[in-house]
């Protein structure tokens, strides 16, 4: 962080320096014989030479010399180079010794109170250096440095010095230093100066270690970094391409693309919803839950078993021609068979189309296509059997309604017959109309004799002889009817009663027709169950025929090379980063 400059008190006159150098460039020095007079001692006050009690001391003593013996000045004083001083200066317009010894302690007691940090003094300290600035303290050099109008804190600044310290050299910056600098040096100044480019080249020789030692770092680190990248991308992604491109035994697929199809229902909700939904079209309403099914069947250890027993397919693998990878040892176990089926035998399903798709991978064409076809097979009879009990239930529930329906009717009619057996009654309404017809006939024969006595006894004189056997048959014909009416109401010598047995007779009746009801709807049920079991046979439609390929498929060596590279360097990105964040939490 740095300290912007006190603008309001340290406001600075900048002139050019050409211009300067023109109006103000100092005149040729005296002959060493002229007497010494305060003017060139005030021309040497410059702001650099009052800013600390030193600096004062200092000078108070050059003044003593040189007003006792200014014969003496030229030898003293150090060799002056002809070019005009860098920073331009009004001579003419300088104070006084005091008024700048205390105008130079107030600024630098306002600069201590600023609270510069350590390395903001030793940067200050650098930029005066490098200006050819002489200060004995980093106060000082902060003070020196905006007087003649340099922010030591600047970013500018700080990207000068580092531009300045790597492209020149910082040993004759320091040589040539006393040259430039306008102020006069004693022994004690050339004594400071002397250790100030001491410390300066130690500085200097102790950045271009650490650089080194930096430079160093960075070669070793990246040297590491190169060989953790080979060990553990580079050499792995190499043995991997190596196998792909070298080892690995060139494999053969064979696809095939089938769907579950079923009879059509002939119902209009299912035809509309068939064509409403894209998965059920050519399926029935059933026809994902078999495609899922089969798909579940095909990557089972019973269809792997069953092509091992039928097709041999653990002994196609086991053959000595194949890679080490996709060989199945001889003594194999189901479980590394059944690995090897599932990495050879791929089923997918599509819900939206209701297409089941299947793809077979073996050494050899011939092997891969007679895999497929006999999984196809196996997908087909798995299919059938689905939906075998469901029918074999329904049809077996249809005959065995009618079988009941039929043995009731039979007993129902048995019973009609042995009821008319034992009351020797064909028809109840048959024998009810023979009875009142018998009663009709008895009446009007009884109303006519009983009309022929009734006329003989208005007679005065009736014929007994003639009267009586009228009498007699009309109270015969009277008995007559009247046992006829009791036997339809009421039975005689334990047998039923007429009304009873047309009673039983009704209800036999209509047993009968009620289990030739039944009959008839068991008949119904079991052609609807027969039509119901035609419609719900599944067979599988092939859409792609398994055709063998005449070119190996696997393995795919750019894409399975790329992909190596890719995983090994993700995993070394992934294991690098968490060292790092560990490393990072440790130290913290």
């Amino acid at each position: 962080m740095t300290t912007p400059v006190k603008s309001k008190r340290f406001r600075l006159r900048r002139t050019d320096d050409t211009g300067q150098r023109a109006t103000t460039a100092p005149a040729p020095m005296a002959a060493p014989a002229a007497p010494a007079t305060p003017a060139p001692v005030a021309e040497e006050l410059t702001p650099r030479a009052v800013e600390t009690p030193q600096h004062r001391i200092v000078l108070k003593k050059r003044a003593r010399v040189e007003s006792a013996s200014p014969n003496v000045r030229p030898e003293a004083q150090p060799s002056r180079p002809t070019a005009a001083p860098r920073e331009p200066t009004q001579r003419a317009e300088q104070p006084s010794r005091d008024d700048l010894s205390t105008h130079g302690d107030s600024e630098l007691d306002i600069i201590r109170q600023e609270g510069l940090t350590a390395r903001q003094l030793r940067m200050a300290m650098r930029v005066a250096q490098k200006h050819g600035i002489r200060a004995t303290s980093a106060y000082e050099a902060v003070l020196m440095l905006r007087k003649q109008g340099i922010d030591p804190f600047s970013r500018a600044t700080m990207m000068e010095l580092v531009r300045s310290d790597e492209s020149e050299d910082t040993s004759r910056a320091l040589t040539t230093a006393p040259q430039t600098s306008p102020a006069r040096t004693g022994d004690s100044v050339s004594a400071a100066q002397e250790r100030m480019a001491k410390i300066a080249a130690d500085r200097d020789r102790e950045l271009q270690k650490m650089q080194q030692q930096i430079v160093k770092r960075r070669r070793k680190r990246l040297l590491l970094l190169g060989a953790r990248i080979l060990a553990f991308v580079t050499f792995p992604t190499f043995l991997a391409t190596y196998y792909f491109y070298m080892i690995a035994t060139p494999m053969f697929a064979t696809e095939a693309e089938f769907v579950i199809q079923q009879a059509d229902s002939g119902g209009s909700m299912a035809g509309d919803l068939g064509s409403m939904l894209p998965s059920a079209a050519g399926m029935g309403m059933g026809g994902q839950q078999e495609a899922a099914s089969v798909q579940s069947f095909l990557q089972s250890r019973g269809a792997m078993l069953r092509l091992d027993r039928e097709q041999g397919f653990r002994a196609h693998f086991s053959q000595p021609d194949l890679d080490i990878w996709r060989r199945l040892p001889p003594d194999a176990s189901s479980e590394e068979a059944f690995k090897t089926y599932g990495r050879h035998v791929r089923i997918s399903y599509d819900p939206t189309e209701g297409v089941v798709g299947m793809e077979v991978v073996a050494a050899t064409p011939e092997d891969s296509e007679r895999f497929a076809r006999a999984l196809l097979t196996y997908a087909e009879e798995h299919v059938d059997m689905m939906t075998q009990r469901l029918r074999d239930s329904q049809m077996r529930e249809a005959r065995q309604s009618l079988e009941e329906a039929q043995a009731a009717l039979i007993t129902a009619r048995q019973d009609i017959v042995a009821l008319q057996e034992q009351s020797s009654v064909l028809s109840g309404e048959v024998e009810v109309q023979l009875i009142s017809q018998q009663i009709v006939a008895l009446e009007t024969e009884l109303t006519q004799t009983q009309l022929t006595i009734q006329e003989m006894r208005t007679n005065a004189r009736p014929n007994p002889a003639r009267l009586m056997p009228l009498e007699r048959r009309a109270q015969a014909l009277q008995d007559q009817i009247n046992g006829l009416r009791s036997s339809m109401t009421q039975g005689s010598g334990g047998d039923a009663s007429l009304a009873s047995i047309q009673s039983q007779l009704i209800m036999a009746e209509a047993e009968v027709q009620t289990r030739e009801m039944m009959r008839a709807q068991a008949m119904q049920s079991l052609e609807a169950a027969r039509m119901e079991v035609s419609r719900q046979v599944r067979y599988l439609a092939l859409t792609v025929e398994p055709i063998a390929s005449d070119e190996a498929v696997y393995p795919r060596k750019l894409a399975n090379s790329s992909l190596a590279f890719l995983l090994f360097a993700g995993i070394y990105l992934f294991a690098s980063m968490t060292g790092s964040v560990l490393r990072e939490q440790v130290s913290g």
